[in-house]
């Protein structure tokens, strides 16, 4: 069972859109919070240490992350979606995309 974390600004719209499309999927367990230090659900040290993959939806998020939590990145996957923040929580367009470009890097059903 693979642990995956999804990454975003807020922890409102896109992550957690995210963290529900792949809730089912199988052979992984999800997470999802935010980089901000008012997000609803704040990304943690402890948090990072149980993800194996975590996806952030910018390259600003990368950063971010990388700056704030170096010393609990250490051998993760970092995948970043390049996915805009301009989608609604659940957007149609927004899980198209990300069912295109996440399922590559989770384990096979």
């Amino acid at each position: 069972m693979k642990r995956v974390l999804f990454l975003c600004s807020q922890n409102r719209l896109r992550s957690p859109t995210a963290e529900q499309i792949f809730t089912s999927h199988s052979g992984v367990e999800v997470s999802s919070a935010g980089l901000n230090h008012d997000a609803e659900n704040p990304v943690t040290p402890e948090l990072l240490e149980w993800a194996e993959i975590i996806f952030v939806m910018e390259k600003a998020h990368r950063n971010k992350l990388s700056s704030k939590f170096r010393p609990y990145l250490k051998d993760k996957k970092i995948i970043c979606l390049d996915i805009p923040d301009e989608y609604e929580f659940m957007d149609e367009t927004l899980i198209r995309l990300l069912k295109a470009k996440v399922p590559r890097h989770l384990p096979s059903p």
